[in-house]
């Protein structure tokens, strides 16, 4: 959550006269950033800090890793195309040749592949909108605490009552059904949404698509079941409706495979990437379409940055350093069990209930259920210089995403510094409370 508390002076001072008030990772993290290397960062005063955020997912590989930063400054340095619009340049041949031998085919994958412009919410836009010109339908499902960008279409799929209304327009075309677990373990949301579409006096129209993140990293870290998964791309089948998996926070190795919906055994009719994929923070998104879906006319949908290259050279070296075996994917799941356990064991003496930690791989939540009490937390732990975000509808809810090839050291340092934050918030709480008894 927002600090108001900003530095008036100086660098930041600079921030706060000219930059809109529209900003918010600067109000949570008040100071002036300068480097960054691997899992930690420093600012322009020297200091250092843990880097359990990861750029909201952008730095899976962590900061300026040496096997992605050395092509692309050689890329540079030889003067490579930076800017080409969609024409074919020697880089994106490359980053789909990779992507295709590395990714696609190991997987039994068959995609074709979309540049739809830099970020997450282009991807999301350009599924939805050719999931309508396929179909002929013009309304999209979607799911109770999702998020899926700022832009009117990907907003309009998105649960969030704050968010939504920054649209400024009514947000239509779409029709919101409950997640998983949304209402307990006793009710299946799935039957119940294929229940809907079964009834003609339900009063929902059958939609041209159903987009689904496999975990709500924004709505709070909410993990649908692979059993559920299973069951939404059934009905999704069975009613003819596209399946669209929104992977761009969660894809990219972050739950421990490339993407987050192969632990279902499932297959998406398009799924939408983008954050980590180019390795180093630099934009890149793409839609990956099944083939006989591809029913685009050249230049139907476009757009001037749907090829930058130096992203194509960081991605392409960050599938050959990481991707060519396993050992990645073991390595997150492991460190997000170990993660796990830890936030379980930190419930535990803090009286949370167990049900409150939540997560795959190395995304990991703390559901603390007080909006205030987790931004004290947050707070805290960027005093002693961890860098944590919040999620969740009211923001309640510690997200836990270090890079996932921080080492051991630095994972532990982390740990203890955001179970030192948690217990001193509680402690001080605690006190507060009695104080005004």
């Amino acid at each position: 959550m927002p600090n108001e508390s900003l530095d008036d002076t100086g660098t930041m001072g600079i921030i706060d006269q000219w930059e809109s008030e529209v900003r918010s990772y600067v109000r949570s993290f008040p100071c002036v950033f300068d480097r960054a290397e691997g899992s930690r960062l420093w600012d322009e005063d020297g200091r250092c800090y843990i880097d359990f955020f990861s750029g909201a997912g952008a730095l899976n590989y962590g900061h300026n890793h040496p096997l992605l930063k050395a092509p692309l400054l050689r890329y540079l340095e030889r003067n490579g195309i930076t800017h080409s619009l969609d024409m074919a340049t020697r880089a994106k041949t490359e980053f789909l040749e990779s992507f295709a031998e590395i990714v696609l085919e190991p997987r039994g994958l068959d995609f074709k592949v979309q540049f739809p412009g830099p970020t997450g919410t282009n991807a999301v836009e350009s599924a939805l909108k050719l999931a309508r010109k396929i179909t002929g339908r013009d309304s999209i499902v979607s799911f109770t605490n999702a998020f899926h960008g700022m832009t009117l279409g990907s907003l309009s799929v998105t649960g969030n009552a704050f968010k939504r209304r920054g649209a400024g327009v009514p947000l239509g075309n779409s029709a919101c059904m409950p997640f998983d677990g949304y209402f307990g373990t006793d009710i299946d949301t799935v039957e119940y949404f294929d229940t809907l579409l079964l009834d003609q006096g339900s009063g929902v129209d059958l939609p041209a698509a159903v987009i689904v993140e496999t975990i709500q990293a924004e709505g709070g870290v909410r993990v649908a079941s692979s059993a559920w998964l299973r069951a939404l791309a059934a009905a999704c089948h069975r009613h003819d409706v596209l399946l669209i998996v929104d992977d761009v926070q969660v894809g990219c190795g972050r739950t421990g495979p490339f993407f987050s919906f192969e632990r279902a055994g499932i297959q998406p009719d398009l799924v939408c990437l983008s954050k980590s994929l180019s390795g180093m923070g630099l934009p890149l998104a793409v839609t990956l379409i099944r083939p006989e879906l591809d029913q685009w006319e050249p230049g139907e949908h476009n757009g001037t940055f749907r090829g930058h290259n130096p992203a194509f050279v960081t991605a392409r070296a960050a599938l050959e350093s990481f991707w060519q075996d396993e050992d990645l994917s073991r390595e997150v799941v492991a460190k997000g069990q170990h993660v796990h356990r830890f936030l379980t064991e930190l419930a535990g003496k803090c009286g949370i209930a167990r049900e409150s930690v939540r997560g795959l791989g190395l995304i990991q939540g703390l559901d603390l259920e007080n909006t205030g009490l987790t931004r004290e937390v947050c707070r805290r732990a960027f005093e002693s210089g961890l860098i944590l975000e919040s999620s969740g509808p009211e923001s309640t809810v510690l997200k836990i995403m270090p890079p996932l090839l921080v080492d051991t050291a630095t994972l532990e340092e982390g740990l203890h510094r955001l179970a030192a934050s948690v217990i001193g918030a509680l402690e001080a709480g605690s006190a507060e409370t009695e104080t005004h008894a």
